[in-house]
Protein backbone atom coordinates (compact mmCIF):
# COMPACT_ATOMS: atom_id res chain seq x y z
CA UNK A 1 0.00 0.00 0.00
CA UNK A 2 1.17 3.33 -0.66
CA UNK A 3 -0.57 6.10 1.67
CA UNK A 4 -0.66 9.74 0.23
CA UNK A 5 -3.56 10.97 2.42
CA UNK A 6 -1.56 12.85 5.24
CA UNK A 7 -3.63 15.81 5.52
CA UNK A 8 -6.00 13.14 6.64
CA UNK A 9 -4.26 11.72 9.35
CA UNK A 10 -0.73 10.41 9.30
CA UNK A 11 1.01 7.05 10.88
CA UNK A 12 2.16 7.18 13.84
CA UNK A 13 6.25 8.09 14.07
CA UNK A 14 8.32 5.14 15.41
CA UNK A 15 9.36 7.69 18.06
CA UNK A 16 6.39 8.61 18.98
CA UNK A 17 5.19 5.08 19.33
CA UNK A 18 8.20 4.16 21.77
CA UNK A 19 7.79 7.61 24.40
CA UNK A 20 4.14 6.39 24.30
CA UNK A 21 4.66 2.66 25.28
CA UNK A 22 5.74 3.70 29.11
CA UNK A 23 2.88 5.12 30.27
CA UNK A 24 0.84 2.18 28.50
CA UNK A 25 2.31 -0.60 30.46
CA UNK A 26 3.24 0.81 33.96
CA UNK A 27 2.75 4.06 34.19
CA UNK A 28 -0.43 4.10 34.19
CA UNK A 29 -1.07 6.19 37.61
CA UNK A 30 -4.10 9.22 37.69
CA UNK A 31 -2.23 12.22 37.03
CA UNK A 32 -4.29 13.47 40.03
CA UNK A 33 -2.63 11.31 42.06
CA UNK A 34 -0.19 11.98 45.11
CA UNK A 35 1.54 8.53 44.70
CA UNK A 36 4.27 8.13 43.06
CA UNK A 37 3.24 6.53 39.53
CA UNK A 38 0.53 9.76 39.60
CA UNK A 39 3.03 11.90 40.48
CA UNK A 40 5.14 10.65 37.07
CA UNK A 41 2.24 11.01 34.90
CA UNK A 42 1.68 14.26 35.96
CA UNK A 43 5.72 15.16 35.38
CA UNK A 44 5.12 13.13 31.99
CA UNK A 45 2.53 15.86 31.57
CA UNK A 46 4.49 18.88 32.27
CA UNK A 47 7.17 17.86 30.04
CA UNK A 48 4.90 17.40 26.79
CA UNK A 49 2.99 20.67 27.58
CA UNK A 50 6.26 22.18 27.45
CA UNK A 51 7.45 20.47 24.12
CA UNK A 52 3.92 21.50 22.72
CA UNK A 53 4.65 24.84 23.68
CA UNK A 54 7.86 25.21 21.58
CA UNK A 55 6.12 24.68 19.11
CA UNK A 56 3.83 27.62 19.24
CA UNK A 57 7.00 29.30 20.70
CA UNK A 58 4.61 29.71 23.79
CA UNK A 59 4.70 29.36 27.79
CA UNK A 60 3.89 26.08 28.70
CA UNK A 61 0.78 27.55 30.80
CA UNK A 62 -1.01 28.55 27.43
CA UNK A 63 -1.07 25.44 26.15
CA UNK A 64 -4.32 23.45 27.00
CA UNK A 65 -4.60 19.41 25.64
CA UNK A 66 -7.65 18.42 24.07
CA UNK A 67 -9.14 15.67 22.24
CA UNK A 68 -8.42 16.83 18.78
CA UNK A 69 -8.06 20.21 16.80
CA UNK A 70 -12.24 20.07 16.05
CA UNK A 71 -12.34 19.80 20.07
CA UNK A 72 -9.80 22.98 20.25
CA UNK A 73 -11.83 24.84 17.92
CA UNK A 74 -15.28 24.17 19.69
CA UNK A 75 -13.68 25.56 22.55
CA UNK A 76 -13.34 28.84 20.71
CA UNK A 77 -16.83 28.68 19.71
CA UNK A 78 -18.28 27.90 22.76
CA UNK A 79 -21.49 29.38 24.71
CA UNK A 80 -19.09 30.61 26.98
CA UNK A 81 -17.50 32.88 23.76
CA UNK A 82 -20.84 34.20 23.14
CA UNK A 83 -21.40 35.58 26.88
CA UNK A 84 -17.75 36.44 26.97
CA UNK A 85 -18.34 38.71 23.84
CA UNK A 86 -21.87 39.73 24.93
CA UNK A 87 -20.18 41.10 28.22
CA UNK A 88 -18.01 43.18 25.97
CA UNK A 89 -20.31 44.18 23.87
CA UNK A 90 -18.97 42.55 20.65
CA UNK A 91 -21.67 40.11 19.26
CA UNK A 92 -20.31 39.46 15.97
CA UNK A 93 -17.50 37.04 14.52
CA UNK A 94 -16.15 36.35 11.50
CA UNK A 95 -14.73 33.39 9.83
CA UNK A 96 -13.69 32.36 6.26
CA UNK A 97 -16.07 30.48 3.57
CA UNK A 98 -12.94 27.70 3.42
CA UNK A 99 -12.76 27.22 7.10
CA UNK A 100 -12.68 23.20 8.57
CA UNK A 101 -16.18 22.15 9.43
CA UNK A 102 -15.43 22.13 13.00
CA UNK A 103 -15.20 26.31 12.86
CA UNK A 104 -17.45 26.76 10.44
CA UNK A 105 -20.47 24.60 11.45
CA UNK A 106 -19.43 25.85 15.47
CA UNK A 107 -19.78 29.66 14.48
CA UNK A 108 -22.63 29.37 12.62
CA UNK A 109 -24.73 26.93 15.27
CA UNK A 110 -23.77 29.70 17.97
CA UNK A 111 -23.32 33.18 16.10
CA UNK A 112 -26.14 32.33 12.81
CA UNK A 113 -25.14 33.57 9.42
CA UNK A 114 -25.52 37.34 8.97
CA UNK A 115 -28.55 36.68 6.62
CA UNK A 116 -30.32 34.42 8.85
CA UNK A 117 -29.86 36.11 12.19
CA UNK A 118 -33.05 36.44 14.62
CA UNK A 119 -34.27 40.13 14.66
CA UNK A 120 -34.00 39.25 18.72
CA UNK A 121 -31.02 37.69 18.48
CA UNK A 122 -28.18 39.87 17.17
CA UNK A 123 -25.58 37.06 17.42
CA UNK A 124 -24.05 36.30 14.11
CA UNK A 125 -21.76 35.79 11.72
CA UNK A 126 -19.96 37.01 8.49
CA UNK A 127 -18.03 35.39 6.17
CA UNK A 128 -14.87 36.47 4.33
CA UNK A 129 -14.71 35.91 0.54
CA UNK A 130 -12.79 33.63 -0.98
CA UNK A 131 -10.01 34.15 -3.80
CA UNK A 132 -9.06 32.00 -6.75
CA UNK A 133 -6.03 30.70 -4.83
CA UNK A 134 -8.07 29.08 -1.92
CA UNK A 135 -6.42 31.98 0.12
CA UNK A 136 -9.00 34.78 1.86
CA UNK A 137 -9.85 38.20 0.31
CA UNK A 138 -8.15 39.80 3.38
CA UNK A 139 -9.59 42.99 1.86
CA UNK A 140 -12.68 42.36 2.45
CA UNK A 141 -11.65 41.69 5.41
CA UNK A 142 -10.57 44.43 6.04
CA UNK A 143 -13.85 46.11 5.06
CA UNK A 144 -15.93 44.32 7.53
CA UNK A 145 -13.08 45.08 10.24
CA UNK A 146 -13.70 48.63 9.53
CA UNK A 147 -17.38 48.87 9.09
CA UNK A 148 -18.73 46.74 11.94
CA UNK A 149 -17.91 47.89 15.60
CA UNK A 150 -19.34 44.58 17.22
CA UNK A 151 -16.91 42.11 15.77
CA UNK A 152 -15.36 40.69 18.65
CA UNK A 153 -13.78 37.33 17.08
CA UNK A 154 -11.98 36.54 13.91
CA UNK A 155 -10.94 32.87 12.96
CA UNK A 156 -8.83 32.05 9.95
CA UNK A 157 -7.20 29.06 9.40
CA UNK A 158 -3.49 29.09 8.48
CA UNK A 159 -3.04 26.46 5.90
CA UNK A 160 -6.57 24.84 4.10
CA UNK A 161 -6.95 21.13 4.86
CA UNK A 162 -8.46 20.66 1.16
CA UNK A 163 -6.05 22.85 -0.48
CA UNK A 164 -3.34 23.46 1.06
CA UNK A 165 -3.46 27.34 0.25
CA UNK A 166 -1.67 29.54 2.76
CA UNK A 167 -3.14 32.92 4.73
CA UNK A 168 -1.15 35.54 5.36
CA UNK A 169 -2.17 35.04 9.58
CA UNK A 170 0.47 37.60 10.79
CA UNK A 171 -1.29 40.38 8.85
CA UNK A 172 -4.97 39.02 9.88
CA UNK A 173 -3.60 39.02 13.60
CA UNK A 174 -2.14 42.51 13.03
CA UNK A 175 -5.53 43.92 11.64
CA UNK A 176 -7.34 42.59 14.84
CA UNK A 177 -4.82 43.23 17.54
CA UNK A 178 -4.70 47.06 15.98
CA UNK A 179 -8.58 46.93 16.98
CA UNK A 180 -8.51 44.77 19.70
CA UNK A 181 -10.32 42.10 18.59
CA UNK A 182 -9.91 38.65 19.32
CA UNK A 183 -8.30 35.75 16.52
CA UNK A 184 -8.19 32.44 16.07
CA UNK A 185 -6.16 30.71 13.61
CA UNK A 186 -6.69 26.79 13.01
CA UNK A 187 -2.72 25.25 12.65
CA UNK A 188 -3.73 21.97 12.27
CA UNK A 189 -2.74 21.60 8.36
CA UNK A 190 -0.02 23.93 8.70
CA UNK A 191 2.05 22.10 11.95
CA UNK A 192 5.06 20.06 10.92
CA UNK A 193 5.57 22.50 7.43
CA UNK A 194 4.95 25.98 8.80
CA UNK A 195 6.35 27.62 11.47
CA UNK A 196 3.88 28.72 14.14
CA UNK A 197 4.82 31.50 16.26
CA UNK A 198 2.12 32.93 18.14
CA UNK A 199 4.27 36.25 19.07
CA UNK A 200 4.65 36.85 15.61
CA UNK A 201 0.79 35.86 14.62
CA UNK A 202 -0.74 37.74 17.20
CA UNK A 203 -3.21 35.46 17.54
CA UNK A 204 -5.40 34.94 20.74
CA UNK A 205 -6.14 31.24 20.09
CA UNK A 206 -4.40 28.31 18.17
CA UNK A 207 -5.38 24.45 17.66
CA UNK A 208 -3.23 21.59 16.51
CA UNK A 209 -4.10 17.62 16.15
CA UNK A 210 -2.24 15.15 17.08
CA UNK A 211 -2.70 12.87 14.18
CA UNK A 212 -1.73 14.97 11.89
CA UNK A 213 1.66 15.04 12.68
CA UNK A 214 2.30 11.90 13.17
CA UNK A 215 0.96 11.14 17.17
CA UNK A 216 -2.04 9.15 17.80
CA UNK A 217 -5.58 10.32 17.42
CA UNK A 218 -7.57 11.47 20.18
CA UNK A 219 -4.99 14.39 21.13
CA UNK A 220 -4.32 17.62 20.22
CA UNK A 221 -3.66 21.02 21.81
CA UNK A 222 -5.18 24.66 21.75
CA UNK A 223 -2.82 27.49 22.35
CA UNK A 224 -4.69 30.29 24.54
CA UNK A 225 -2.84 33.61 25.22
CA UNK A 226 -4.82 34.68 28.10
CA UNK A 227 -6.53 31.49 29.87
CA UNK A 228 -9.30 34.25 31.84
CA UNK A 229 -10.68 34.92 27.53
CA UNK A 230 -10.88 30.98 27.33
CA UNK A 231 -14.30 28.83 29.10
CA UNK A 232 -14.43 25.24 29.36
CA UNK A 233 -16.52 22.79 26.84
CA UNK A 234 -16.18 19.91 29.55
CA UNK A 235 -17.15 20.42 32.99
CA UNK A 236 -16.00 18.53 36.27
CA UNK A 237 -12.14 18.98 37.04
CA UNK A 238 -11.12 22.25 38.24
CA UNK A 239 -7.48 20.94 38.55
CA UNK A 240 -7.27 19.54 34.80
CA UNK A 241 -6.00 21.32 32.55
CA UNK A 242 -6.22 25.10 34.20
CA UNK A 243 -9.65 24.23 34.67
CA UNK A 244 -10.65 24.55 31.19
CA UNK A 245 -11.31 20.98 30.78
CA UNK A 246 -11.97 18.30 32.77
CA UNK A 247 -11.66 14.48 32.52
CA UNK A 248 -8.68 12.46 33.64
CA UNK A 249 -5.68 13.33 31.42
CA UNK A 250 -4.83 10.76 28.18
CA UNK A 251 -1.17 10.86 29.63
CA UNK A 252 -0.38 8.40 26.97
CA UNK A 253 -1.30 10.30 23.99
CA UNK A 254 -0.34 13.43 25.74
CA UNK A 255 3.33 12.05 25.67
CA UNK A 256 2.80 11.16 22.16
CA UNK A 257 1.80 14.38 20.93
CA UNK A 258 4.80 16.13 22.70
CA UNK A 259 7.44 13.86 21.22
CA UNK A 260 6.08 14.60 17.91
CA UNK A 261 6.02 18.05 18.78
CA UNK A 262 9.88 17.70 19.90
CA UNK A 263 10.79 15.91 16.62
CA UNK A 264 9.24 18.78 14.24
CA UNK A 265 11.21 21.18 16.25
CA UNK A 266 14.34 19.89 15.98
CA UNK A 267 14.45 19.07 12.38
CA UNK A 268 11.85 21.56 10.93
CA UNK A 269 13.68 22.95 7.70
CA UNK A 270 14.28 19.28 6.80
CA UNK A 271 10.48 17.95 7.29
CA UNK A 272 9.32 20.61 5.39
CA UNK A 273 11.93 20.37 2.23
CA UNK A 274 11.02 16.77 1.84
CA UNK A 275 6.96 16.75 1.88
CA UNK A 276 7.18 19.96 -0.26
CA UNK A 277 9.59 17.82 -2.46
CA UNK A 278 7.90 14.86 -2.98
CA UNK A 279 4.68 16.51 -3.76
CA UNK A 280 6.42 18.53 -6.82
CA UNK A 281 7.85 15.03 -7.85
CA UNK A 282 4.49 13.52 -7.83
CA UNK A 283 3.06 16.41 -10.09
CA UNK A 284 5.57 16.15 -12.35
CA UNK A 285 5.86 12.77 -13.07
CA UNK A 286 1.94 12.70 -13.34
CA UNK A 287 1.84 15.78 -16.29
CA UNK A 288 4.78 13.59 -17.90
CA UNK A 289 2.86 10.63 -17.73
CA UNK A 290 -0.25 12.13 -19.08
CA UNK A 291 1.85 14.36 -22.02
CA UNK A 292 2.86 11.77 -24.20
CA UNK A 293 -1.32 11.29 -24.70
CA UNK A 294 -2.30 15.03 -25.21
CA UNK A 295 -4.19 14.92 -21.54
CA UNK A 296 -1.98 16.70 -19.34
CA UNK A 297 -4.01 20.17 -19.92
CA UNK A 298 -6.60 18.35 -18.53
CA UNK A 299 -4.82 18.61 -14.97
CA UNK A 300 -5.21 21.61 -12.79
CA UNK A 301 -3.88 22.77 -9.67
CA UNK A 302 -6.59 24.07 -7.11
CA UNK A 303 -5.04 25.92 -4.18
CA UNK A 304 -1.87 26.00 -3.20
CA UNK A 305 0.70 26.01 -6.60
CA UNK A 306 2.86 22.86 -6.82
CA UNK A 307 6.01 24.76 -5.80
CA UNK A 308 4.63 26.24 -2.79
CA UNK A 309 6.05 24.95 0.47
CA UNK A 310 3.44 22.05 2.36
CA UNK A 311 2.41 18.18 2.05
CA UNK A 312 -1.19 19.24 -0.08
CA UNK A 313 -1.96 18.82 -3.73
CA UNK A 314 -5.32 19.22 -4.86
CA UNK A 315 -5.95 18.36 -8.89
CA UNK A 316 -8.70 18.44 -11.25
CA UNK A 317 -8.36 16.74 -13.95
CA UNK A 318 -11.36 17.97 -16.46
CA UNK A 319 -13.95 15.15 -17.11
CA UNK A 320 -12.41 12.42 -14.53
CA UNK A 321 -14.78 11.24 -12.13
CA UNK A 322 -12.67 12.15 -8.51
CA UNK A 323 -14.93 8.98 -6.70
CA UNK A 324 -14.24 6.39 -9.57
CA UNK A 325 -10.58 7.32 -9.87
CA UNK A 326 -10.24 6.88 -6.03
CA UNK A 327 -11.80 3.51 -6.45
CA UNK A 328 -9.46 2.39 -8.86
CA UNK A 329 -6.10 3.81 -7.17
CA UNK A 330 -7.60 1.72 -3.85
CA UNK A 331 -7.89 -1.46 -6.07
CA UNK A 332 -4.21 -1.02 -6.90
CA UNK A 333 -3.12 -0.15 -3.89
CA UNK A 334 -2.51 3.80 -3.59
CA UNK A 335 -4.67 5.67 -1.19
CA UNK A 336 -5.45 9.63 -1.76
CA UNK A 337 -8.95 11.21 -1.44
CA UNK A 338 -11.24 13.45 -2.60
CA UNK A 339 -11.18 16.39 -0.03
CA UNK A 340 -12.01 16.70 3.74
CA UNK A 341 -11.77 13.40 5.09
CA UNK A 342 -15.11 14.61 7.26
CA UNK A 343 -16.97 14.86 3.48
CA UNK A 344 -15.14 11.54 2.02
CA UNK A 345 -18.85 9.49 2.05
CA UNK A 346 -20.77 12.55 1.01
CA UNK A 347 -21.73 13.96 -2.71
CA UNK A 348 -21.87 17.21 -2.32
CA UNK A 349 -19.50 19.37 -3.77
CA UNK A 350 -16.83 20.72 -1.57
CA UNK A 351 -17.74 24.14 -0.25
CA UNK A 352 -13.79 25.28 -0.27
CA UNK A 353 -13.73 24.74 -3.88
CA UNK A 354 -16.53 26.19 -5.13
CA UNK A 355 -16.05 29.01 -2.60
CA UNK A 356 -13.29 29.71 -5.17
CA UNK A 357 -15.38 30.09 -7.77
CA UNK A 358 -15.46 26.31 -9.11
CA UNK A 359 -19.16 24.56 -9.95
CA UNK A 360 -20.14 21.90 -8.55
CA UNK A 361 -19.32 19.35 -11.23
CA UNK A 362 -15.72 20.84 -11.47
CA UNK A 363 -15.17 20.55 -7.19
CA UNK A 364 -16.97 16.80 -7.46
CA UNK A 365 -13.90 16.07 -10.20
CA UNK A 366 -11.13 17.30 -7.55
CA UNK A 367 -8.83 14.71 -6.07
CA UNK A 368 -6.62 15.19 -2.78
CA UNK A 369 -3.06 14.08 -2.36
CA UNK A 370 -0.87 14.83 0.70
CA UNK A 371 2.80 13.72 1.40
CA UNK A 372 4.45 13.16 4.77
CA UNK A 373 8.33 12.91 5.70
CA UNK A 374 7.53 9.31 6.20
CA UNK A 375 6.99 9.05 1.96
CA UNK A 376 9.72 8.00 0.00
CA UNK A 377 10.51 9.09 -3.24
CA UNK A 378 10.67 5.62 -5.04
CA UNK A 379 7.02 5.08 -3.86
CA UNK A 380 5.78 8.65 -5.03
CA UNK A 381 6.88 7.82 -8.28
CA UNK A 382 5.14 4.12 -8.35
CA UNK A 383 2.08 6.32 -7.11
CA UNK A 384 2.47 8.88 -9.81
CA UNK A 385 2.67 6.06 -12.56
CA UNK A 386 -0.18 4.44 -11.08
CA UNK A 387 -2.30 7.48 -10.99
CA UNK A 388 -1.33 8.44 -14.52
CA UNK A 389 -2.92 5.22 -15.96
CA UNK A 390 -5.76 5.38 -14.28
CA UNK A 391 -6.75 8.94 -15.76
CA UNK A 392 -5.99 7.06 -19.10
CA UNK A 393 -8.22 4.51 -18.59
CA UNK A 394 -10.80 6.63 -17.60
CA UNK A 395 -10.10 8.70 -20.12
CA UNK A 396 -10.66 5.76 -22.78
CA UNK A 397 -6.67 5.76 -23.74
CA UNK A 398 -5.93 2.37 -22.66
CA UNK A 399 -7.14 -0.47 -21.37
Amino acid sequence: MIYLDNSATTPIHPEVLKAMMPYLKGGYGNAGAVYRIGRESAKAIQKAREQVAQLFNASADQIVFTSGGSEGNNMVFSYGMRCMLEERGKKHVVISQIEHDSVYEAATHMFKPSGKADIKDDFYTHFIHTKQDGTIDVKHLEELLNTDESIGLVSVMYVNNETGAVNPINHIGEMCKERGILFHTDCVQAAGCHAIDTNLIGCDYATISGHKIYAPKGIGAIYVRDKSMARSLIYGGSNQEFGLRGGTENVASIVGLGKACDIICSDFGAQRVTVSLLKRLFYENVISGLKEYGIDERVHVNGASVGDVGKTLNLRIEDIDSETLLLMLDAKGVCISAGSACHSHKSDPSRVLTSMGLSDDEARDSVRISFSSMNTPVEVEEAAEIFSACVKTLAGLQR
